[in-house]
């Protein structure tokens, strides 16, 4: 059953149309891969999902209403990670999840605590944030995910900059997310290993 679905959606830029007629279907454990060249649409179609810019035509509906209608109560189901970081230089990567969860609603410090072991920054976790390297800041970004627990990821190049061990270990937090029944729309010029029972590649280009 579709739970994320568009609706002969249409996205513009300007006067510039980028996506016309977009209709697909997301259920859960399901992955939608998006593809495109540079200036295609991708980070314009991800924040229309999110609710952050509103389409042109068309609709985006979540279990069959339309995001607009729920407000609120759609944003409280997924987390989006963009290009940037969005994290605090000077907070410790501790506080940054910690101000991120109670924002969110899920103040959990046993969260935290296995967030930051599970990307593997538990040793700079009383550090400002301001000192990490790009790929541990990326990673940061991402330990969000875990803090949250929301269905609906929605993530834009969510492994840019990291090493390749580092990408394995995301792909195994996207692979546990849907396994349990989660939800990831990506997009990643990157090639990855998927571990979805269901993978949907929509190209901006076509």
């Amino acid at each position: 059953m579709a739970v994320l679905e568009t609706i002969s959606l249409e996205c513009t830029r300007g006067d510039r149309p980028l996506i016309s007629g977009m209709s697909f279907a997301l259920a859960a454990g399901e992955l939608l891969y998006v593809v495109g060249s540079n200036g295609s649409g991708k980070t314009t179609l991800l924040r229309t999902l999110c609710g952050l810019s509103r389409p042109s035509a068309g609709e985006v509906r979540w279990n069959g209403t339309n995001i607009r209608a729920l407000g609120d109560d759609y944003r409280t189901c997924l987390s989006y990670v963009g290009h940037s970081n969005g994290i605090q230089g000077e907070l410790t990567p501790e506080e940054n999840l910690r101000a991120a969860a109670h924002l969110g609603g899920h103040p959990d410090n046993s969260k935290i605590d296995y967030a930051l072991e599970h990307v593997s920054l538990t040793r700079f976790a009383h550090l400002p944030a301001k000192v990490l390297s790009q790929g541990q800041k990326r990673r940061l970004a991402l330990a969000r995910l875990l803090v949250l627990s929301r269905t609906l990821w929605i993530l834009d190049e969510p492994v840019s900059g990291l090493d390749v061990r580092s990408v394995a270990v995301i792909e195994d937090l996207f692979g546990e997310h849907l396994a349990g029944g989660g939800m990831l729309v990506i997009t990643s010029h990157q090639a990855l290993s998927w571990k979805a029972k269901t993978v949907n590649t929509i190209s901006l280009d076509s």
